[in-house]
């Protein structure tokens, strides 16, 4: 009877939390209307939409797998201590199978213990959905645009951008992973001032190396690859540069090196395993004239003035901290309206319900501006999602390696991964939520021990994979039993912590954290170690081994779905 009822669900969890809640507030309504409680004269909608119980999973397990404060939160309405309350409810409690006992403690919390028959059920789900244990449909389909890395198209891609990219196409998996549409987007900044200073450190390398004595600009770029571009130009088209106008010879070394640039950071990021949807070029934005169509627009609708010949935006009136310029006394728009028609393109032109912005730790003030011009063109700010992302240090014999960007010494992505497994750089820019700075240790990043996190879960997964082909060629193979017999506390732990994953999952994409997944899938491979450690199965007797056996089957089904999340590989062998 427990099995046919919850065989379409996916997740165990929420599952038994919706339980609990169901008999919690059946055995509190039957209270009521037997007049053993009292509630003040509310009518009955009221109290159908007011006494939902609250539900949590306990962090000490002896307090039961799942425990309600719903006794403290409604003792005063129902005229009775806590305490007396929760014991009531728990004696109205009709007969349920799915939980093993209910006992009230402290001063009136209810605390459930699952019943065997929902272990058993939770391994049977796993095995069941196979890949697809994990999947959630709490996105329903809503239309998502991850805007993510966007690195100025002057040199290679730097520390932070590689944080940016694990950050953001985890996100990208994780929310695909609970039933969003998701796509992911490179915005390349090939317009504006960055450009023209290519043009400049182009130009200065460029007459460097055909012998005129020039000093580089402080605030140029001094990287290596703008003198290969210098040298490599001077290759093909020789000193012709020399007979132009200084104008004419930076924009064409810009545009020489800029589609060279961006190729090499789509390739770059592929090798970290990342593949855009859409490279959207800001230029795309200026050819079609929309950042002057967007102050148009914001006209029409009566949000800017003219002071000292230029176009404000009443930004203060949409709680910025003050008003905007948009179209500075000589005509020229500022950074912030390309920007504007840039996410009108993503709400309103291409119609995605939630835009998702991740940006550097220098980027806090660009979201009250952005919000503020969101909704002077009568859009919902809330479909415009920013995370900010905090600084990374990387660390080398337990000292910060010092990164210089405009000497052009920093650690860039592609000397990192050259360091560094790719597995151990996703995992570990994604360890921490996107809010907190990471410490980056480069020793421990290629550490094969159980000190190195992502070593630790991938040893697990083949660990399991090394037991059942062990067993296997004694011939032993799993039967998957129907009947699944579980009594050691290590088993309960393990099979609780794996059926966590669609929680996580829903979690993590609400969230907008795949961090938790990250954290989620250490916990779930130190939980199967527990279990390895304490549970023998070999030698056992055969449905005691085959249900151990179907377990180690789930778990691991369960973490290479949560690695898959990360793009990060489950070896079976190590």
């Amino acid at each position: 009877m427990l099995r046919s009822g919850i065989k379409s669900m996916q997740n165990m969890i929420e599952y038994a939390k919706e339980k609990v809640k169901e008999v919690v507030r059946e055995a509190y309504f039957k209270l009521a209307d037997d007049g053993r409680i009292q509630l003040d004269a509310m009518g009955g909608d009221t109290l159908s939409e007011h006494f939902t119980p609250n539900v949590e999973i306990p962090a000490d397990s002896s307090n039961g797998d799942l425990s309600t404060n719903f006794a403290l939160i409604h003792s005063k309405i129902s005229k009775k201590n806590p305490k007396e309350l929760s014991s009531m409810i728990i004696q109205e409690l009709k007969s349920n199978e799915f939980f093993g006992r209910v006992e009230t403690a402290g001063p009136g919390f209810i605390n459930f213990f699952l019943a065997p028959g929902w272990y058993s059920e939770a391994i049977r789900q796993v095995i069941a959905q196979k890949e697809n244990f994990g999947r959630s449909d709490c996105g329903a389909g809503r239309r998502v645009l991850i805007e993510f890395v966007s690195a100025n198209p002057t040199g290679p891609m730097h520390i932070g951008n590689a944080r940016g990219g694990a950050l953001g196409d985890c996100l990208a998996s994780v929310m695909e992973r609970a039933g969003y549409y998701v796509e992911r987007e490179f915005y390349v900044n090939d317009a504006g001032n960055q450009v023209t200073k290519l043009g400049l450190s182009l130009d200065i390398r460029y007459r460097q190396q055909l012998g005129e004595e020039l000093e580089m600009p402080e605030d140029s770029y001094h990287g290596d690859d703008i003198t290969e571009h210098a040298k490599n130009y001077i290759a093909v088209h020789g000193d012709k540069l020399l007979a132009v106008s200084e104008e004419e010879r930076r924009e064409t070394l810009a545009n020489y090196a800029l589609p060279l640039n961006i190729a090499a950071l789509e390739a770059d990021l592929g090798k970290y395993r990342i593949k855009y949807n859409t490279w959207f070029r800001e230029s795309a934005l200026h050819d079609s004239d929309a950042p002057m169509k967007i102050v148009e627009l914001l006209k029409e609708k009566g949000h800017t003035y003219e002071l000292d010949g230029a176009v404000w935006l009443k930004s203060t009136e949409f709680g910025d901290e003050k008003d905007r310029v948009l179209v500075r006394s000589n005509g020229v728009p500022t950074y912030l309206v390309p920007d504007i028609a840039y996410h009108y393109n993503k709400l309103e032109e291409r119609g995605f319900d939630i835009a998702i912005d991740i940006l550097g730790a220098d980027h806090h003030g660009y979201i009250p501006r952005m919000n503020a011009a969101l909704s002077a063109l009568g859009i919902d700010t809330s479909r415009l999602k920013v995370i900010i992302m905090q600084m990374v240090r990387l660390l080398r014999g337990g000292e910060a390696v010092k990164l210089s960007k405009r000497s052009g010494k920093a650690i860039t992505l592609t000397t990192l991964l050259d360091e560094v497994p790719l597995d151990a750089a996703r995992f570990f820019f994604n360890f921490r939520d996107a809010n907190t700075h990471i410490d980056f240790d480069l020793d421990l990043a290629i550490e094969e021990s159980n000190k190195n996190p992502v070593y630790y879960v991938q040893y697990a997964h083949a660990r399991i994979c090394s037991i059942i082909r062990r067993l296997g060629d004694e011939g032993i193979t799993c039967t998957f039993p129907e009947s699944l017999i579980f009594t050691e506390s290590a088993e309960f732990e393990l099979i609780k912590k794996a059926a966590e994953l669609p929680s996580e999952t829903e979690k993590s994409a609400q969230e907008l954290n795949p961090a938790r997944i990250t954290r989620y899938v250490l916990e779930l491979a130190q939980t199967f170690n527990k279990f390895y450690e304490t549970c023998r199965i070999k030698g056992e007797e055969e449905n005691v081994l085959q249900s151990r056996l179907t377990l180690c089957h789930a778990v691991k089904i369960t973490l290479k779905n949560a690695l898959d999340m990360l793009k990060v590989e489950a070896p079976e062998k190590m």
